[in-house]
């Protein structure tokens, strides 16, 4: 089976079928074959392993994943692809191709049926557009997961690793470090891709934790809380809450003063331990 790392055997696939790239569907094809390796090698995939891919495109990766695992489910919602996936992933008896929206998938009957309900792996090259709603449903929903490996926007990889007080950290990097635990594994330069995207990218793996690293009450109050404080960044903690959640201004000034903190403390500074103690004041 040709090596789809290779950039001319992915310009052989797409020129076989006529394939013509989704604006809507943000589809950018890897063509390096170090970087596939390394996201590979970062997942740390095993011939014990049940791996859900995300958006395998003409099945790159796909390959690289089943040669390593002992499984792979890959989910792709572009119906123009399936012909080509069952042509290029033909050698491989140990994938299943689901043509579906990821943002729709039961992953929970993939894990029980695919995996005894032991905890899957998750590895996706994703559309950019896209990036924030399904990591934050992969991990919201609390399928069983070991790890995501994903390959996203570079800007998108910094703000999950951010802490407090940089203009990057906010909502995203609260979540993303509420669930688990995320590493920049390697940058990787728009020319690794066809067509050429306009930003550079970057794999990072997100760990899951068994126990988040924080004991909150509710955990949907903290991340409504956590959202009213970043929508309007330039404001005051304690008037995003009362704008954006309704709490008053008396009371948030309240749990910060038992907090040792300002009441002019502005959302960008508080740390996710301090996220949780307001949350579980306030609640």
């Amino acid at each position: 089976m040709a090596d789809l790392g290779i950039p001319q055997n992915t310009i052989a696939v797409l020129q076989k079928y006529n394939f013509v790239f989704q604006k809507k569907f943000g589809q950018n094809f890897l063509i390096d074959s170090h970087v596939l390796e390394k996201i590979v090698d970062a997942a740390r995939i095993t011939r014990e392993d049940c791996v859900l891919e995300i958006g395998p495109g003409i099945g790159t990766m796909t390959q690289y994943l089943a040669e390593s695992a002992r499984e792979v489910v890959a989910v792709e919602i572009d119906r123009a692809l399936i012909p080509i996936l069952q042509d290029t992933l033909s050698a491989y008896d140990n994938v299943t191709v689901l043509n579906e929206d990821i943002m729709k998938v039961d992953v929970w009957r993939i894990v029980r049926e695919r995996n005894q309900g032991r905890p899957i792996k998750v590895v996706a090259n994703l559309p950019y557009y896209i990036t924030t709603p399904i990591v934050m449903s992969l991990l919201e929903s609390h399928v069983p997961l070991r790890s995501i490996t994903i390959m996203v926007q570079k800007e998108v990889a910094d703000r999950m690793q951010e802490g407090p007080g940089s203009k990057d950290y906010g909502a995203l990097s609260l979540a993303v470090q509420y669930y688990a635990r995320p590493e920049m594994v390697a940058r990787v330069p728009a020319n690794c891709f066809m067509p050429r995207p306009g930003v550079d990218s970057a794999v990072v793996r997100l760990t899951r934790y068994q126990e988040p690293p924080v004991e909150v009450r509710d955990e949907k109050h903290l991340f409504a809380l956590i959202r009213a404080s970043f929508n309007q960044r330039r404001k005051t903690l304690a008037n995003g809450l009362a704008n954006g959640l309704g709490i008053s201004r008396e009371q948030v000034t309240a749990a910060l003063e038992e907090m040792g903190l300002p009441a002019t403390v502005r959302g960008e500074v508080l740390t996710l331990e301090q996220f949780a103690q307001l949350s579980n004041l306030l609640k």
